[in-house]
């Protein structure tokens, strides 16, 4: 769902005056899904703490990753060396932290976002997504409500009589036999393409699930 307009500064304020931390999930909206680096840059407001993950290796190898500012960073660590040398600051890692082969994943997928420009590529077919779900999925049969953001968009089906997520799931089915994969999530039907989609791949992504949505009625 996309925050109504003010919602993610008026929360920064309020965790401001009364002392809490500000989290931001990114691990689906980072690297560039909303045509930003991140959300919070999209929406102009820094977070406390920003988790990441999938899209910083191209999903290709796990990795995912935690970025904080320099007071929590400090508070762990330890400020201006005052940790003694021998003490481990921060014991909650893992066993495969700081993998070598998905750190250079990693390093190989930013370095092609910035290369070819990819961020700005999705910033740009945003757009192109979301008119194309508008137009073709407005007024169907059991269609409650659509939704985009960036190269991100999603449509709510009403859900069948004692049989929540059923309607979706079969939509889902119809459009993977048809050569199209949306991601299910209870009564609603999730596109999230790469960002080298081309307007063709909307147009039959978008129009397979029109028809998946029509046959499902």
């Amino acid at each position: 769902y996309v925050p109504p307009q003010g919602y993610l500064k008026r929360l920064r304020e309020i965790c401001d005056k009364h002392g809490i931390l500000l989290i931001f999930d990114e691990v689906i909206t980072g690297f560039g899904r909303l045509g930003t680096a991140f959300a919070s840059d999209h929406y102009g407001v820094q977070p406390d703490m920003l988790n990441f993950a999938k899209a910083v290796t191209n999903g290709v190898i796990p990795l995912g990753g935690v970025v904080c500012t320099d007071r929590i960073y400090n508070a762990m660590m330890g400020a201006h060396g005052s940790a003694p040398d021998h003490a481990i600051e921060f014991f909650h890692g893992y066993t495969y932290s700081g993998h070598p082969v998905s750190c250079a994943a990693a390093i190989a997928t930013l370095d092609l976002f910035r290369e070819e420009k990819l961020f700005e590529r999705a910033g740009e077919m945003g757009p192109v997504l979301g008119d194309a779900m508008h137009s073709a999925l407005k007024g169907l049969p059991n269609v409650v409500g659509i939704r985009s953001y960036g190269l991100a968009a999603a449509v709510e089906l009403a859900p069948l009589a004692g049989q929540p997520g059923k309607r979706a799931f079969d939509v889902f089915m119809d459009c993977y036999h048809r050569g199209v994969l949306v991601r299910n999530a209870g009564d609603n039907l999730v596109f999230a393409p790469p960002f080298i989609v081309e307007r063709a791949h909307i147009e039959t992504m978008v129009g397979t699930l029109a028809d998946a949505i029509k046959r499902g009625q």
